[in-house]
């Protein structure tokens, strides 16, 4: 056996097959490559679902990092700590919000935000104990807790994990009519994500997210955005939602604010909606440690440069025209997407997600499937374009085209 038959036939021996992953062992990583344990070398164009947008062991994020770990890793909020406040207040700059509320994974602050608008709910807006009520869209992804797969679609996530969480109405992504219909004057907020990622990366119809903040606004109504995949520079823009030019009423945010180091995530948005929260009523013991407020300060500094934005717009175009060719050959059915983001439907006739994505790992190009037929495509936003463009060269030639 070889050393990545032997490693992977370990981990499926104590590990729980909630995964499938590709058959590589990665032993090291920099930029938008990574090395297995044979020395062989990947291109990565998933970045850890947008968690690695500014590459593998950056140097500035590695640095802030170590700097922090000579000083202080934890106090628990049970104390104050000396990178706490520069966190918060940067954190709810870039927003333009005013408060953050601090966790630890992507699933945690979409718990947090639905704990937030229910209790925003009961607290502000007057609805009845036991009464509210959140609209969310089918095909999403937000996690994979108990409340969070309550509202999935797929039923991979939720089969044999009932009873399920109630207090939630779906409707089909996009269908602004159904959103309207669902609502009632118990609906405490609509939570979406603006670009659905699990589902493919669907980008809703034009003047979708314009339309439901207005119908939040009408109905005295939160709207959550989870930014948590499609945040912090991913497509061309800090946030997803400036595309169409609208502010949510709360930002969820998570994978890219921890740099690929630590888990960061966030609920940040205003006094009037955070402020519902009393000592005692919600918390983490790890959530805005120094460690991960060191490396969120340092995600946060860069962003503010706007460079890692423009980047992302810039070779998102690049990349969106060179799938965009693809989708005139037949091999490929659909190309959705922005910035540095793609979903490509792959022709049956060439083959599965799955399989597409196991021949480019064979050329030394890293993606992953979603919903059989989809390869998702997200490279980290410092990839050259030269590496780029080879990586794309090898899903031409695995196409046939």
């Amino acid at each position: 056996m070889t050393a990545t038959e032997t490693l992977i036939a370990a981990a499926d021996a104590h590990t729980a097959p909630t995964y499938h992953p590709l058959p590589v062992v990665v032993a090291s990583a920099d930029g938008a490559w990574m090395t297995d344990v044979e020395g062989r070398r990947y291109l990565d164009l998933l970045a850890g679902y947008s968690a690695l947008n500014f590459g593998h062991r950056n140097r500035r994020l590695v640095e802030a990092a170590k700097a922090q770990l000579e000083r202080v890793t934890l106090t628990s909020r049970a104390f104050h700590h000396d990178r706490f406040a520069a966190f918060c207040s940067e954190l709810a700059e870039l927003c333009g919000m005013e408060l953050v509320l601090p966790m630890n994974t992507g699933a945690e602050a979409v718990e947090t935000a639905v704990k937030t608008a229910r209790k925003w709910g009961y607290r502000v807006k007057g609805v009845p104990a036991e009464m509210a009520k959140i609209v969310v869209a089918g095909n999403n992804f937000h996690g994979r807790t108990t409340t969070i797969i309550s509202f999935s679609t797929d039923a991979e996530a939720r089969a044999d994990f009932g009873p399920y969480t109630p207090g939630f109405e779906i409707v089909p992504y996009g269908d602004l009519t159904a959103m309207r219909a669902a609502m009632t004057e118990n609906t405490v907020a609509v939570l979406l994500e603006p670009i659905q990622g699990e589902a493919g990366v669907l980008v809703p119809p034009a003047g979708y997210l314009p339309a439901v903040r207005e119908l939040t606004r009408e109905r005295n109504v939160l709207f959550v955005a989870d930014e948590i995949q499609s945040g912090l520079g991913r497509t061309g823009t800090t946030f997803a939602c400036e595309h169409e030019g609208v502010v949510p009423d709360v930002y969820v945010l998570g994978k890219a604010l921890g740099g690929g180091i630590v888990p960061v995530s966030a609920v940040v948005s205003s006094a009037e909606v955070l402020g519902v929260f009393r000592p005692g009523e919600h918390g983490s013991t790890f959530g805005g440690n120094p460690l991960a407020c060191a490396v969120a300060l340092e995600v946060i500094a860069m962003l503010r440069t706007g460079e890692f934005q423009a980047r992302s717009a810039e070779l998102g175009g690049h990349l969106h025209r060179e799938l965009g060719a693809l989708a005139g050959t037949g091999r490929v059915t659909a190309v959705r997407g922005r910035g540095l983001w793609a979903g490509v439907d792959i022709a049956p006739a060439y083959g599965t997600g799955r399989e597409v994505s196991e021949k480019l790992m064979e050329r030394g190009v890293l993606v992953k499937d979603t919903h059989g037929s989809t390869v998702r495509i997200a490279p980290p936003l410092m990839i050259g374009k030269e590496d780029l463009d080879w990586g794309l060269g090898q899903l031409r030639d695995v196409l046939g085209v």
